[in-house]
């Protein structure tokens, strides 16, 4: 009887410890498939987003200033190694005159589907084909490096799936052209850029008299954004952050008239502020 009992108890005890591991690897199991759900569900980077590319321009003391743009890519991350780029091809490669991309205006580059999660820069690729003219006469723009490591710009946003991000580039032509010391008579391309994304950014528009084409301007973290007005009388300052600002209208220097300011004008993300019809007294 003793060997008996002591069967049905080493029977019993291995019975439970045969349990004990049939438990812990059902559960394992379990575990395993969860957390694959959850990444499937929960992480961008198994999902894409689509990506608009558009580029305006601050005005300039230029007849014209002319760039040509080949590419359009994108990173994803801020690792200094030439990696990890990918081309969403210009829509429209060609030379672009930035001088016609005030007052508003803006011309699309990019609208492309890339895989969701972390988007560090954008860099736009350019071409040989740049001119400054000044005074009516046309000089070779240089483009240092553009045309192998591009002109990058910070963006450093998470991108989410099934969403679509409106970035805008803004040129400061300005800032971004220089002439090289001496009689060289040589203009180099250094470029102040910007780049704000719609989803978090709104907009000012006006309209001033015919006769009076004046530029438009307010400050964004003590940086001064500007745009003309067109032919019909209209600005439109692009990708400002949501926030109350004063905007200042300066008519052409020509016509001798002062510059007024509008206090109070509210911008709100991802809508437009209408400041209506503005006259100068």
């Amino acid at each position: 009887m003793k060997v008996l009992t002591f069967k049905m108890d080493a029977m019993k005890n291995l019975k439970k410890i045969l349990l004990g591991y049939c438990s812990v690897f059902a559960l394992t199991i379990l575990t395993v498939g969860c957390n694959n759900n959850d990444d499937d569900n929960n992480n961008p980077v198994n999902g894409t987003s689509r990506v608009k590319i558009a580029m305006t321009d601050a005005p300039g003391d230029y007849d014209a200033v002319n760039i040509e743009v080949v590419d359009v890519k994108v990173k994803a991350s801020n690792d200094p190694n030439e990696d990890n780029w990918i081309s969403l091809g210009a829509i429209e490669p060609g030379v672009y005159n930035l001088l016609d991309l005030t007052g508003g205006v803006t011309v699309a580059l990019a609208d492309h589907p890339i895989p969701s999660g972390y988007l560090g820069q954008i860099r736009l690729i350019l071409g040989d084909n740049n001119t400054v003219v000044k005074d009516g006469v046309t000089y070779p723009l240089h483009t240092p490096s553009a045309q192998q490591s591009g002109l990058k710009v910070q963006v450093n946003q998470t991108l989410l799936p099934n969403v679509t991000y409106n970035f805008l580039i803004d040129f400061d032509v300005d800032q971004s052209v220089v002439v090289q010391a001496g009689n060289s008579g040589m203009y180099n391309l250094h470029p102040v850029l910007r780049v704000t994304s719609e989803a978090v950014s709104g907009s000012i528009r006006g309209t001033v008299p015919l006769l009076v084409p004046a530029t438009a301007s307010v400050i964004v973290d003590g940086v001064t954004v500007s745009a003309h007005s067109d032919a019909e009388g209209v600005f439109y300052i692009h990708g400002l952050p949501a926030g109350t600002y004063a905007v200042t209208l300066t008519p052409d220097i020509v016509l001798g008239i002062p510059a007024i300011t509008v206090e109070n004008v509210i911008v709100t993300n991802a809508q437009t502020t209408d400041m209506g019809s503005i006259s100068f007294g």
